[in-house]
């Protein structure tokens, strides 16, 4: 039976064209490879001169990757004769399907993205946003990770933060403290004014530019209401707000200044 086989023909017909085939195949799997690695590596190297986060570059470096491996293995089973049209449907159609099926997930990814690369803030500022006050330890690619003041830990959805306001505290060095005093209509206004004024100019971490504000800011049912606005160190905003609170109502006391609460006079009439 074997001495009725066409070796020759086997050969010429089978396979010198399927080896032919595989050794391309091969090759373009390599040489993709390398190619692939050396693009990888060229991209990341330009992200790093820009000084972008490593999450992004990592993960864009991943996705491109992946992108590109699935291009070379669809380039080599075409070289060994593969049908890749319908291949290419099927990735097509299950991306768009888990495209709907991670709909948030996605749109979490996107805001991701949009705040490292923009950077409306980063990792230990003070900042306000999704409806949460915090310091901000983490900002990865789906959720940002924030410390509250009484030591809790939030994650926050990104698309939350970003499809709202956000307010960053830490991001100028200085901040205006904004205080409301109020002393009572038969008590001396010049007398307050000095002492508040005394107050703000012995306090050293208080900038003297600028400079304070202090004024009238409204004659109110109860009370004549001053403005307090000291500028500080952003580092210094607690302390100073707390200090100056406490120091105020010891020199109004002290001064016989009187801080006036809401009251309601009644008067009732006999028949």
């Amino acid at each position: 039976m074997l001495e009725n086989i066409d070796i020759q023909a086997m050969l010429n017909t089978y396979v010198i064209p399927w080896g032919i085939n595989i050794i391309f195949a091969l090759l373009i799997f390599i040489i993709g490879r390398l190619i692939s690695k050396m693009i990888i590596g060229v991209i990341r190297r330009v992200l790093n001169k820009a000084k972008m986060d490593a999450i992004l570059i990592n993960f864009v470096c991943s996705i491109l990757s992946t992108a590109l491996l699935l291009f070379i293995i669809i380039a080599a089973l075409n070289q060994l004769g593969v049908d890749t049209t319908s291949l290419i449907a099927l990735m097509g159609a299950a991306g768009l399907a888990v495209g709907l099926a991670l709909q948030s997930s996605l749109q979490n990814f996107a805001s991701g993205v949009m705040l490292i690369v923009f950077r409306p803030f980063k990792t230990g500022d003070f900042v306000e946003a999704g409806g949460v006050s915090g310091t901000v330890e983490k900002i990865n690619i789906f959720s940002t990770q924030m410390r509250t003041g009484d030591n809790r830990e939030i994650i926050v959805p990104n698309g939350k933060i970003y499809g709202d306001t956000i307010t960053n505290f830490s991001a100028r060095d200085t901040r205006r403290i904004d205080m409301v005093f109020g002393i009572g209509y038969d008590d001396d206004l010049k007398k307050a004014s000095e002492i508040l004024r005394s107050l703000v100019d012995s306090d050293d971490r208080i900038l003297k530019d600028p400079e304070t504000l202090i004024a009238v800011s409204e004659l109110a049912d109860s009370s004549v209401n001053f403005i307090v606005r000291p500028w500080v160190k952003r580092s210094d905003f607690s302390g100073v707000k707390y200090d100056l609170l406490e120091n105020v109502k010891l020199a109004f006391d002290k001064q016989g200044i009187s801080i006036p609460y809401p009251q309601m006079d009644v008067h009732t009439s006999k028949n």
